[in-house]
């Protein structure tokens, strides 16, 4: 990601323990690793997100292409994206079903 070398990690933790000193460089680096963290965790979750989101994209593409074909003679990547919607409605409506 970054192209820090060892040299460079050296030079910036000798800069913080000259600033802030022997008592709060270890306070520093905590907060630091927590930031980096949950930065990196947004950028994970917003992955995910953005991954799903695409998925339901092309499930809805397969939708439009399957009801313009009248749901006969599907390629099996459609009929794999119809059966899966299938089985997702059918999941929404189960706890609604009365006994």
């Amino acid at each position: 990601m970054f192209d820090i070398g060892f040299f460079e990690i050296l030079v910036i933790g000798v800069l913080a323990l000259l600033v802030l000193g022997p008592e709060r460089l270890p306070g520093a680096i905590r907060s630091t690793l927590k930031t980096v963290r949950s930065v990196r965790n947004m950028a994970s979750g917003f992955k995910q997100e953005v991954e799903h989101q695409l998925r339901v994209h092309e499930l809805h593409e397969n939708l439009k292409k399957a009801e313009q074909q009248g749901l006969k003679d599907l390629t099996p990547e459609l009929q794999d994206s119809v059966d899966e919607l299938k089985k997702a409605a059918e999941s929404v409506q189960e706890p609604y079903k009365k006994p």
